[in-house]
Protein backbone atom coordinates (compact mmCIF):
# COMPACT_ATOMS: atom_id res chain seq x y z
CA UNK A 1 0.00 0.00 0.00
CA UNK A 2 0.96 3.87 -0.46
CA UNK A 3 1.66 6.16 2.32
CA UNK A 4 -1.56 7.19 2.04
CA UNK A 5 -3.39 4.39 2.28
CA UNK A 6 -2.74 1.62 5.22
CA UNK A 7 -3.24 -1.91 4.85
CA UNK A 8 -3.40 -4.32 8.08
CA UNK A 9 -4.18 -7.64 8.89
CA UNK A 10 -4.74 -7.75 12.57
CA UNK A 11 -6.22 -11.50 12.34
CA UNK A 12 -6.68 -13.51 10.02
CA UNK A 13 -10.14 -12.71 7.82
CA UNK A 14 -10.24 -9.15 9.28
CA UNK A 15 -8.77 -6.46 7.01
CA UNK A 16 -8.30 -3.32 8.09
CA UNK A 17 -7.81 -0.30 5.79
CA UNK A 18 -6.48 3.09 7.50
CA UNK A 19 -7.07 6.61 5.36
CA UNK A 20 -3.69 8.26 5.96
CA UNK A 21 -3.95 12.09 4.58
CA UNK A 22 -4.35 13.45 8.54
CA UNK A 23 -2.75 16.88 7.44
CA UNK A 24 -5.81 16.75 4.64
CA UNK A 25 -8.25 15.40 6.81
CA UNK A 26 -8.16 12.64 4.30
CA UNK A 27 -9.32 14.03 1.78
CA UNK A 28 -9.89 11.76 -1.35
CA UNK A 29 -7.42 13.23 -4.02
CA UNK A 30 -7.33 11.23 -6.95
CA UNK A 31 -4.21 9.24 -6.06
CA UNK A 32 -5.68 8.02 -2.92
CA UNK A 33 -9.30 7.33 -4.37
CA UNK A 34 -7.77 5.19 -7.25
CA UNK A 35 -5.38 3.18 -4.42
CA UNK A 36 -8.35 2.63 -2.39
CA UNK A 37 -10.44 1.27 -5.02
CA UNK A 38 -7.75 -1.10 -5.56
CA UNK A 39 -7.11 -2.00 -2.55
CA UNK A 40 -11.43 -2.72 -2.14
CA UNK A 41 -11.42 -4.74 -5.33
CA UNK A 42 -8.55 -6.93 -4.02
CA UNK A 43 -10.44 -8.24 -0.44
CA UNK A 44 -11.63 -11.71 -1.32
CA UNK A 45 -8.76 -12.89 -3.21
CA UNK A 46 -6.73 -12.27 -0.27
CA UNK A 47 -9.01 -13.85 2.50
CA UNK A 48 -11.14 -11.17 4.21
CA UNK A 49 -14.05 -11.60 5.72
CA UNK A 50 -14.54 -8.54 7.43
CA UNK A 51 -13.54 -5.01 6.26
CA UNK A 52 -12.49 -2.30 8.67
CA UNK A 53 -12.41 1.13 7.37
CA UNK A 54 -10.38 3.64 9.80
CA UNK A 55 -8.86 7.04 9.30
CA UNK A 56 -5.56 8.62 11.29
CA UNK A 57 -5.65 11.93 12.82
CA UNK A 58 -8.61 14.20 13.77
CA UNK A 59 -10.86 13.23 11.06
CA UNK A 60 -12.33 10.67 9.41
CA UNK A 61 -12.41 12.06 5.65
CA UNK A 62 -13.29 15.48 4.77
CA UNK A 63 -14.47 14.37 1.37
CA UNK A 64 -13.21 15.29 -2.46
CA UNK A 65 -9.74 16.81 -2.56
CA UNK A 66 -11.95 20.52 -3.62
CA UNK A 67 -7.84 21.75 -3.61
CA UNK A 68 -7.07 19.35 -5.85
CA UNK A 69 -10.37 20.05 -7.67
CA UNK A 70 -9.73 23.24 -8.16
CA UNK A 71 -6.96 22.87 -10.30
CA UNK A 72 -9.11 20.15 -13.01
CA UNK A 73 -10.57 20.28 -15.82
CA UNK A 74 -14.26 20.09 -16.13
CA UNK A 75 -13.94 16.72 -17.23
CA UNK A 76 -11.10 16.20 -14.94
CA UNK A 77 -13.46 16.87 -12.21
CA UNK A 78 -16.34 14.98 -13.39
CA UNK A 79 -14.05 11.81 -13.59
CA UNK A 80 -13.18 12.54 -10.60
CA UNK A 81 -16.18 12.42 -8.81
CA UNK A 82 -17.23 9.31 -10.55
CA UNK A 83 -13.94 7.53 -9.17
CA UNK A 84 -15.47 8.50 -5.85
CA UNK A 85 -19.50 7.32 -6.51
CA UNK A 86 -18.05 4.27 -7.96
CA UNK A 87 -15.82 3.61 -5.00
CA UNK A 88 -18.17 3.78 -2.49
CA UNK A 89 -20.53 1.65 -4.99
CA UNK A 90 -17.59 -1.11 -5.05
CA UNK A 91 -17.74 -0.97 -1.03
CA UNK A 92 -21.60 -0.85 -0.97
CA UNK A 93 -21.29 -4.05 -2.91
CA UNK A 94 -18.75 -6.58 -1.11
CA UNK A 95 -20.33 -9.04 -0.14
CA UNK A 96 -18.37 -9.64 3.29
CA UNK A 97 -19.52 -7.21 6.49
CA UNK A 98 -17.98 -4.07 6.20
CA UNK A 99 -17.52 -1.57 9.45
CA UNK A 100 -16.57 2.06 9.95
CA UNK A 101 -14.95 4.37 12.37
CA UNK A 102 -15.70 7.88 12.02
CA UNK A 103 -12.85 9.57 14.24
CA UNK A 104 -13.88 13.20 13.48
CA UNK A 105 -15.45 15.11 10.63
CA UNK A 106 -16.96 12.90 7.76
CA UNK A 107 -18.17 15.15 5.43
CA UNK A 108 -19.11 15.10 1.60
CA UNK A 109 -17.64 12.21 -0.26
CA UNK A 110 -16.56 10.99 3.56
CA UNK A 111 -19.82 10.58 4.63
CA UNK A 112 -21.06 8.82 1.46
CA UNK A 113 -18.03 6.57 1.92
CA UNK A 114 -19.60 5.79 5.41
CA UNK A 115 -22.92 5.18 4.27
CA UNK A 116 -21.95 2.55 1.82
CA UNK A 117 -20.70 0.29 4.88
CA UNK A 118 -23.06 -1.97 6.55
CA UNK A 119 -22.15 -0.42 10.47
CA UNK A 120 -20.67 3.17 11.47
CA UNK A 121 -19.00 3.77 14.93
CA UNK A 122 -18.58 7.15 15.84
CA UNK A 123 -16.49 9.10 18.12
CA UNK A 124 -18.76 11.79 20.53
CA UNK A 125 -16.92 14.53 19.32
CA UNK A 126 -17.31 13.54 15.49
CA UNK A 127 -19.27 15.80 12.85
CA UNK A 128 -21.07 14.09 9.89
CA UNK A 129 -23.18 15.68 7.05
CA UNK A 130 -23.29 15.95 3.28
CA UNK A 131 -21.86 19.44 2.81
CA UNK A 132 -22.51 19.86 -0.86
CA UNK A 133 -24.57 22.94 -0.92
CA UNK A 134 -22.18 24.86 0.79
CA UNK A 135 -20.25 25.24 -2.40
CA UNK A 136 -23.62 24.65 -4.57
CA UNK A 137 -23.11 21.37 -5.10
CA UNK A 138 -25.46 18.02 -4.57
CA UNK A 139 -24.10 14.79 -2.92
CA UNK A 140 -22.68 12.86 -6.19
CA UNK A 141 -21.18 9.42 -4.62
CA UNK A 142 -24.65 7.79 -3.50
CA UNK A 143 -25.68 10.16 -0.57
CA UNK A 144 -29.10 11.28 -2.42
CA UNK A 145 -29.98 7.78 -2.16
CA UNK A 146 -28.34 6.23 0.82
CA UNK A 147 -29.34 8.52 3.01
CA UNK A 148 -32.69 8.90 3.00
CA UNK A 149 -32.97 4.92 2.88
CA UNK A 150 -30.96 4.73 6.51
CA UNK A 151 -33.17 7.75 8.39
CA UNK A 152 -36.05 8.70 5.95
CA UNK A 153 -36.76 11.30 3.92
CA UNK A 154 -37.82 14.41 5.48
CA UNK A 155 -34.32 14.04 7.58
CA UNK A 156 -32.01 13.73 4.73
CA UNK A 157 -33.22 16.48 3.12
CA UNK A 158 -33.36 18.41 5.82
CA UNK A 159 -29.29 17.50 6.17
CA UNK A 160 -28.84 17.83 2.51
CA UNK A 161 -30.83 21.57 1.98
CA UNK A 162 -28.62 23.00 4.73
CA UNK A 163 -25.41 21.34 3.93
CA UNK A 164 -24.82 21.67 7.88
CA UNK A 165 -23.11 18.92 9.68
CA UNK A 166 -24.88 17.08 12.60
CA UNK A 167 -23.66 15.77 15.98
CA UNK A 168 -23.15 12.81 17.27
CA UNK A 169 -26.34 12.54 19.68
CA UNK A 170 -28.69 13.41 16.31
CA UNK A 171 -26.91 11.02 14.42
CA UNK A 172 -27.47 8.22 17.06
CA UNK A 173 -30.68 9.45 17.37
CA UNK A 174 -31.19 9.09 13.66
CA UNK A 175 -29.83 5.66 13.18
CA UNK A 176 -26.83 7.31 11.46
CA UNK A 177 -24.62 5.38 13.31
CA UNK A 178 -24.84 2.21 15.68
CA UNK A 179 -22.59 3.65 18.50
CA UNK A 180 -20.69 6.07 19.70
CA UNK A 181 -17.71 6.06 22.16
CA UNK A 182 -15.41 8.71 23.65
CA UNK A 183 -12.04 8.56 22.11
CA UNK A 184 -10.81 6.88 19.03
CA UNK A 185 -9.26 4.17 20.70
CA UNK A 186 -12.22 2.66 22.22
CA UNK A 187 -13.83 3.08 19.18
CA UNK A 188 -11.32 1.07 17.34
CA UNK A 189 -10.94 -1.18 19.65
CA UNK A 190 -14.85 -1.94 19.71
CA UNK A 191 -14.87 -2.43 15.95
CA UNK A 192 -11.98 -4.72 15.88
CA UNK A 193 -13.71 -6.97 18.82
CA UNK A 194 -17.14 -6.89 16.86
CA UNK A 195 -15.04 -7.99 13.44
CA UNK A 196 -13.40 -10.72 15.52
CA UNK A 197 -16.82 -12.36 16.20
CA UNK A 198 -17.86 -11.59 12.44
CA UNK A 199 -14.95 -13.40 11.32
CA UNK A 200 -15.79 -16.78 13.06
CA UNK A 201 -19.42 -16.98 11.01
CA UNK A 202 -19.97 -19.10 8.14
CA UNK A 203 -18.55 -16.65 5.08
CA UNK A 204 -21.31 -17.98 2.91
CA UNK A 205 -23.87 -17.49 5.22
CA UNK A 206 -23.02 -14.29 5.64
CA UNK A 207 -22.89 -13.64 2.33
CA UNK A 208 -26.52 -14.38 1.95
CA UNK A 209 -27.45 -12.72 4.88
CA UNK A 210 -26.29 -9.43 3.55
CA UNK A 211 -27.71 -10.22 0.11
CA UNK A 212 -30.95 -11.33 1.14
CA UNK A 213 -31.16 -7.87 3.52
CA UNK A 214 -30.08 -5.58 0.57
CA UNK A 215 -32.37 -6.80 -1.96
CA UNK A 216 -35.05 -6.75 0.39
CA UNK A 217 -34.68 -2.82 0.75
CA UNK A 218 -35.70 -2.43 -2.51
CA UNK A 219 -38.89 -4.67 -2.83
CA UNK A 220 -42.31 -5.51 -1.27
CA UNK A 221 -41.69 -7.37 1.74
CA UNK A 222 -43.10 -10.55 -0.17
CA UNK A 223 -40.34 -11.12 -2.76
CA UNK A 224 -38.13 -10.55 0.19
CA UNK A 225 -39.53 -13.49 2.18
CA UNK A 226 -39.06 -15.18 -1.35
CA UNK A 227 -35.74 -14.44 -1.14
CA UNK A 228 -35.30 -15.39 1.92
CA UNK A 229 -36.96 -18.97 1.72
CA UNK A 230 -34.36 -19.61 -1.34
CA UNK A 231 -31.45 -18.31 0.61
CA UNK A 232 -32.54 -20.72 3.68
CA UNK A 233 -32.73 -23.48 1.77
CA UNK A 234 -29.09 -23.08 0.06
CA UNK A 235 -27.76 -23.08 3.56
CA UNK A 236 -29.57 -25.94 4.94
CA UNK A 237 -28.14 -27.79 2.12
CA UNK A 238 -24.80 -26.25 3.38
CA UNK A 239 -21.56 -28.27 4.95
CA UNK A 240 -21.79 -24.67 7.10
CA UNK A 241 -24.58 -25.44 8.45
CA UNK A 242 -23.78 -29.16 9.20
CA UNK A 243 -20.67 -27.83 10.76
CA UNK A 244 -23.10 -25.77 12.61
CA UNK A 245 -25.27 -28.20 13.91
CA UNK A 246 -22.23 -30.97 14.53
CA UNK A 247 -20.63 -28.61 16.36
CA UNK A 248 -23.54 -27.44 18.79
CA UNK A 249 -24.22 -31.27 19.44
CA UNK A 250 -20.43 -31.63 20.67
CA UNK A 251 -20.67 -28.36 22.57
CA UNK A 252 -17.53 -26.54 20.71
CA UNK A 253 -16.91 -23.44 18.10
CA UNK A 254 -17.94 -24.42 14.70
CA UNK A 255 -14.80 -24.43 11.91
CA UNK A 256 -16.62 -22.97 9.10
CA UNK A 257 -14.89 -22.75 5.41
Amino acid sequence: MTSHLIEDWPEQGICVLRLNRPEKYNALSRALTDDFRAAIDGLLERGARVMALMASGKGFCAGADLTERNGMSEDEKLAHNRAISSLADTIAALPIPTLVGINGLALGGGCEISLACDIRYCVDTARIGLTEARIGAIPGAGGTQRLPRLIGVARALEMMYSGEPIDTTKAEAWGLVNRTFPDHEAMEAAILDFARVVAKRSRRGTQLLKTVVYSGMDTAIANGLDGERIAVTEILKSNDYREGIRAFAERRDPDFD
